[in-house]
């Protein structure tokens, strides 16, 4: 009788001591923190094996794009890039992804991002979110003739359209909320200007708020904003 007792004993510990182990290895794969190393690997060389190009050829060194109608990725927030990483994708490779172009259509990121695994996203955005904005590169405001008007609309608003102060969202100089909004300081005014317009249009459908904001903007509004955001520091 002894005998069993102690086998049982010992098979007892020897379960909970498997499942302590289970338990502790899912919390470590649940908070695997992502890899910037990895991330800084497949921005800038891709992974041509898994049909992964490398970001670097669009966007630029560390995310300082030199391509007006590509973004700036450099410092902005990881969540938000995981988000719209994530958005260029069909979820279920049938339906079209929240993220499109004009008319509908997907755009060149749909591609881009179809092989890149749920680890790679993360380690992508790890790596962008540690570069520092590049102050040689980052776009400025050029247009003096709509700086007022830009001003305006970014502090205070279009209180007669229900617009909201720009600011208010993407804080005063522009640097974004982590996990919320992004950075649009030094963004390229094209890019901006593009994407405000198809928030409007519905073919960005991935934020209702800024389908609703870019509803009630004019061509001139957007226009003057995205320059005046881009001088932003």
């Amino acid at each position: 009788m002894k005998r069993l007792l102690s086998r049982m004993v010992v098979a007892s510990g020897l379960l909970l001591g498997s499942s302590a182990v289970f338990i502790a290895y899912a919390a470590d794969v649940a908070v695997a923190k992502p890899d910037a190393a990895k991330g800084e690997q497949l921005y800038a060389d891709g992974d041509m094996a898994r049909g992964i190009l490398a970001c670097a050829s669009c966007h630029g060194a560390a995310g300082n794009s030199t391509i007006p109608v590509n973004p700036n990725l450099a410092a902005q927030p990881h969540e938000y890039l995981v988000k719209q990483l994530n958005d260029f994708k069909s979820k279920d490779g049938k339906a079209p992804a929240a993220r499109r172009g004009a008319g509908g259509a997907d755009t060149v990121m749909t591609m881009f991002s179809a092989p890149l695994t749920p680890e790679d996203v993360q380690n992508i955005a790890y790596y962008l979110t540690q570069q520092p904005l590049d102050p040689k590169t980052a776009a400025t405001a050029s247009n003096e003739a709509t700086m007022e008007r830009g001003q305006k609309i970014w502090r205070g608003g279009l209180p007669e359209r229900n617009v909201p102060a720009c600011a208010g969202c993407h804080s005063a100089n522009g640097a974004g909320v982590p996990g919320n909004y992004p950075r649009l300081s030094g963004q390229h005014p094209e890019y901006i200007t593009e994407q405000l317009k198809l928030f409007r249009s519905g073919d960005r459908a991935n934020s209702k708020e800024m389908h609703d904001i870019g509803d009630r903007m004019s061509d001139s509004d957007i226009a003057a904003v995205a320059d005046y955001a881009a001088g932003l520091r």
